[in-house]
């Protein structure tokens, strides 16, 4: 088995050389990331280190906080966004180093006796590697692909979730303050009471209503107290905020309805087109069906290696020439890796074809809510709040004209501080709805999956090679 020296060697360290041509990209593979989420909202995140972002976040914090800079802040600030953009690095790490061979080896023997002295040398290479570069490479290439999806959609999730913190933050803070004045006007009303009572112009118990009134209205401000503590530190953690970041302001009121809703026309159609989970899927499928071919091609021929041999003796000719080693598949003859990969195949069909069922159905669910929100916000803020207003002015139109009892006031006061409260979490409601629907667009699921599970179908693939 000689061939013409040098000629097998030669070939051999071209191939090693066209190996190690594998190279990381400049920026991580985040372009690709940052395309996703500027198409779909307006953002751009970007790997950070902490001497980069403070001085970003102490001007967004330094006024009040809108949705936009919560995002913003959110994106430059979260470390376990930061953590998910690591996966970008380990993953092009994995299709990099998928595009390079095995490193080429090379023994040196020497055997002595008798007078006589022998020299082997031998340059080892691994030919399957050579074979299959290709197919793995396109396998790891698409885990890449389906890792920036994941973390797109993770950055996407993020914004979304720091905006619905916001909006409850917000609401919680309105409510509050509404909350304090409402207690400031039952507290004035029981100290009425109580004086008119003792003065033996009103009965008691008409004086521990006023009281029991009273009594409710501290309760419900400290539970909006509360709720408001919680609502803020839940955006605290949102935005990755700590020690003196946290004392931020946020506005008094809520965002005003918008003049109309999103169409609906094309809605659902558009999120299958676009949906982050789909895609993923669809990636994961398509490299599943490449990962079964390969399991195909090495089902016998596991490990193929190619040697390149030089050896001397003492007195004796130089020779030269190439040994080739496979191991024989006698008691594995691959078959397990075969059903394994099949069965994986079949698995993701069906999970692709669920996932466009639960897509379909979430988006159509969140559409509904996102317009039901709207119109229970839109009648609150355009009849039932409206309404209540001019019932209090009417109620204290009459209380001047000697009509009415001041009880009466209280008492319209109450329906009024009820009606407030309502609209405020109407309002709230809405808004939460919007971020829901945009991140059923987008493909909820997207950002909320274990980046890990994306390596599972190239290690199955590469098994065995």
């Amino acid at each position: 088995m000689s061939v013409q020296p040098l000629k097998l060697p030669a070939l051999l360290l071209g191939v090693s050389v066209l190996g190690g041509c594998a190279t990381f990209s400049p920026d991580g593979g985040l372009d690709k990331v940052t395309e996703i989420t500027r198409e779909r909202m307006a953002i751009t995140p970007e790997v950070t280190r902490t001497e980069q972002v403070a001085d970003e976040v102490k001007r967004l914090l330094g006024e009040p906080l809108n949705a936009d800079s919560v995002v913003r802040i959110a994106i430059l600030n979260n470390r376990g966004l930061q953590a998910s953009l690591a996966e970008l690095g380990i993953a092009e790490a994995d299709l990099v180093q998928a595009g390079r061979l095995r490193n080429p080896g090379f023994s040196f023997t020497r055997l002595a006796g008798g007078g006589d002295v022998e020299f082997e040398r031998k340059f080892l290479f691994d030919l399957m590697g050579l074979f299959t570069l290709s197919t793995r490479s396109g396998i790891e290439r698409r885990h890449f692909e389906t890792t920036q999806l994941a973390v797109a959609g993770e950055v996407l999730r993020l914004a979304q979730t720091a905006r619905q913190a916001y909006f409850s933050a917000v609401a919680a803070r309105q409510a509050t303050k509404y909350q304090e004045q409402a207690g400031s006007a039952a507290e004035a009303a029981a100290e009425l009471a109580k004086r008119m009572a003792d003065a033996g112009n009103f009965s008691r118990l008409r004086q521990q209503r006023e009281q029991l009134f009273h009594a409710e209205m501290g309760a419900e401000s400290a539970r909006a107290r509360r709720n408001d503590a919680n609502a803020r530190e839940r955006l605290i953690r949102q935005l990755g905020l700590s020690g003196a970041q946290r004392k931020f302001t946020l506005p008094d009121r809520l965002p005003n309805l918008p003049a109309s809703l999103l169409p609906e026309r094309d809605i659902v159609q558009k999120a299958l087109e676009s949906r982050l989970d789909l895609r993923m899927a669809r990636l994961e499928t398509d490299g599943l069906a490449k990962s079964l071919g390969l399991t195909k091609a090495t089902r016998f021929v596991n490990v193929l290696d190619a040697s390149y041999l030089n050896k001397s003796a003492s007195g004796g000719p130089h020779l030269r020439g190439y040994e080739i080693e496979l191991v024989l598949p006698i008691f594995d003859s691959g078959d397990a890796r075969t059903a394994k990969a099949e069965a994986l195949y079949a698995q993701a069909l069906h999970r692709v074809a669920e996932t466009a069922v639960n897509a379909e159905s979430e988006v159509n669910d969140s559409y509904a809510t996102y317009r039901a929100a709207f119109d229970l916000a839109r009648r609150y803020r355009d009849e039932i709040v409206p309404l209540r207003k001019s019932i209090s002015e009417e109620t204290m139109l009459r209380y001047n004209g000697m009509l009415i009892g001041v009880w009466d006031v209280l008492a319209d006061a109450r329906q009024q501080i009820a009606g407030v409260n309502a609209a405020i979490q109407a309002q709230k409601d809405f808004w939460v709805a919007e971020s829901n629907l945009q991140m059923s667009q987008n493909g909820e699921g997207a950002g909320a999956m274990s980046l890990a599970a994306t390596t599972g179908p190239s290690g199955d693939a590469g098994a065995g090679h």
